[in-house]
């Protein structure tokens, strides 16, 4: 029998999400409050709504045999009330509200000894002045920051003038060689499984992954404690579905866990091509209690994210793309948003070679190739 299964958002995510469900014969409905999302071209059901409106989302998850994310910003609420009436829901509820507010995240880790950067809690600017002993550190907003937004880097007292006003944390600045990933995955039957780490190379200016290197270039050894730390968060939620833990690596070989997405993320977009099971059908493996998959590494690998130009905003307009598709071992990925503005992630493009140096060219050559602009 064919399974229904609703996706909370119709984003790129859930777009890739849909191309690895059509070989499990999977029938997909999406919810997105964007009437020209990503994904409507491909849902078998597409439904235009509010994803943070408690009857919107309880009503759409009624018509679904088993509900799932792409975003965090979600209703809870009526996740929790289709989870006591019988419904699967994945991730569960309540590891999405943990992690739906970075404060409460932080607590978390601290209350179950999950190493992460020292941290304090603001309600409001005007505990700043209080805390400024504590500077250098990165202030984050507790609810509402995603993709590089709702952080920022206080250096001094003289910052305070840009501050956040809503409540936030401040995050110690901590001396880092190398920021790392680690995507993991967990059936109903208890069976997990990682991926290779990656490292991040993130964009000066936006605060948004640039480029990945898979695996990243790691000793086994740290490599090992990164995949440890990993189940242990993964544990820790005693959450069923795929998690991207994002971690510091410090100039002193200490391991931090940042904070983690529950769901398909940036950081995994090469596994399409470059691991024996992609992130996206690894999800399903894992919501649908199947065994999980081969996550080895077949190729050295780099992910080169396609980011909206600056100064350019309206219809979308791709450049570059021959010369991309000309390089060997580059595969093109476009979201299909049909608007661009500045730094807005637009495609990606994964690139294999059988040496770093070989992959360091390509990622250079890609760079500068493809750029999306306005019409």
């Amino acid at each position: 029998m064919q399974r229904k299964v609703g996706i909370l958002g119709g984003g790129q995510l859930g777009r890739m999400l849909i191309q690895a469900a059509i070989d499990f014969d999977l029938d997909i409905s999406i919810l997105d409050p964007d009437p020209n999302a990503p994904c409507k071209l491909f849902a078998n059901h597409f439904e235009v709504g509010k994803l943070t409106d408690f009857d919107t989302v309880y009503q759409f998850g009624q018509t679904v045999d088993l509900l799932t994310i792409e975003i965090e910003n979600v209703n809870v609420d009526a996740l929790e009330k289709l989870e006591q009436e019988g419904k699967k829901v994945f991730p569960q509820p309540q590891v999405i509200r943990t992690i739906q507010d970075k404060r409460v995240q932080k607590q978390f880790y601290q209350t179950h000894q999950i190493p992460t950067p020292d941290f304090v809690l603001i309600d409001d600017k005007s505990q700043l002045e209080a805390n400024a002993d504590f500077l250098p550190a990165f202030q984050k907003l507790g609810k509402g920051g995603f993709d590089g937004r709702g952080v920022q880097k206080l250096s001094t007292a003289a910052d305070f003038d840009k501050a956040f006003e809503n409540p936030s944390l401040l995050e110690k600045l901590v001396d880092i060689d190398k920021e790392i990933s680690v995507i993991i995955a967990r059936n109903e039957n208890g069976d997990m499984t990682t991926f290779p780490v990656v490292e991040l190379v993130f964009h000066p200016e936006h605060n948004l992954v640039d480029y990945l290197l898979a695996p990243s270039q790691i000793s086994p050894e740290l490599a090992a404690q990164a995949e440890a730390i990993a189940k242990k968060v993964m544990l820790a939620f005693d959450m069923v579905g795929l998690l991207a833990i994002e971690m510091f690596l410090t100039k002193d070989g200490e391991i931090l866990v940042n904070e983690v997405a529950p769901r398909p993320h940036n950081s995994g977009h090469h596994t399409i091509k470059a691991n024996g099971t992609s992130q996206f059908e690894q999800l399903w493996r894992a919501v649908l209690n199947m065994p999980l998959g081969d996550t080895s590494t077949q190729s050295l690998a780099a992910m080169v994210n396609v980011l909206g130009a600056a100064g350019h905003t309206g219809d979308a307009k791709y450049e570059g793309v021959n010369e991309t598709l000309g390089v060997t071992g580059a595969y093109l990925h476009l979201y299909g948003k049909k608007l661009t503005k500045p730094s807005r992630k637009m495609g990606h493009v994964t690139i294999l070679d059988q040496s770093l140096k070989g992959l360091q060219e390509k990622i250079d050559l890609i760079k500068n190739s493809i750029k999306v602009v306005s019409k």
